[in-house]
């Protein structure tokens, strides 16, 4: 089972064949999904929608989406982040880390941040494209920048430094 929050809106999600069948709040779906470069058609009840990602941050798993030209924030949690929030541990990544390392190789299109900049947990620090989609890389935690090795405009590699924060 996923949670899928959207503003205010919860749904409870129990997905079958790839997502193209299942339950959401106790309503059974349906969806012809196809995939075109990068993008989704989905057909639900004869209604047509045309899905685009926007932004992706994997590590936060929160989703710009962008419907029928209408953009749509979401945040996906599946059964162990649940699990883990029922246990009380959901913080438990909240430990100071030193650098921030590229999650999937791609290419740095924008660093927002530069050395001695403050940040708060949440504060974009590069903009990172990979897949065809922009991936907004995030603070885990509040922290001091040391260094930005990344350069924009270059290629880099799954955990490859991007940025080094201070100690």
């Amino acid at each position: 089972m996923h949670v899928i929050k959207i503003g205010d809106n919860e749904f409870k999600v129990e997905t079958n064949n790839g997502g193209t069948s299942g339950i959401i709040n106790s309503n059974e779906y349906q969806l012809d999904v196809v995939d075109k470069d990068g993008a989704f058609h989905l057909i639900k009840n004869h209604k047509s929608y045309e899905v685009h990602v926007v932004a992706a941050d994997f590590e936060t798993k929160h989703f710009t989406l962008s419907v029928n030209g209408v953009e749509v924030e979401l945040e996906a949690k599946d059964k162990f982040d649940l699990l883990l929030a029922e246990l009380g541990m959901e913080n438990l990544g909240g430990s100071a880390i030193n650098d921030l390392k590229a999650p999937m190789p791609g290419l740095v299109l924008k660093t927002e941040v530069s050395a001695g900049t403050e940040v708060k947990k949440g504060d974009p620090l590069i903009v990172l494209e990979a897949m065809k989609m922009e991936n907004i890389l995030k603070a885990e935690n509040d922290a001091v920048v040391k260094a930005v090795v990344a350069q924009t405009g270059k290629a880099v590699e799954k955990n490859e430094v991007l940025i080094e924060f201070e100690v």
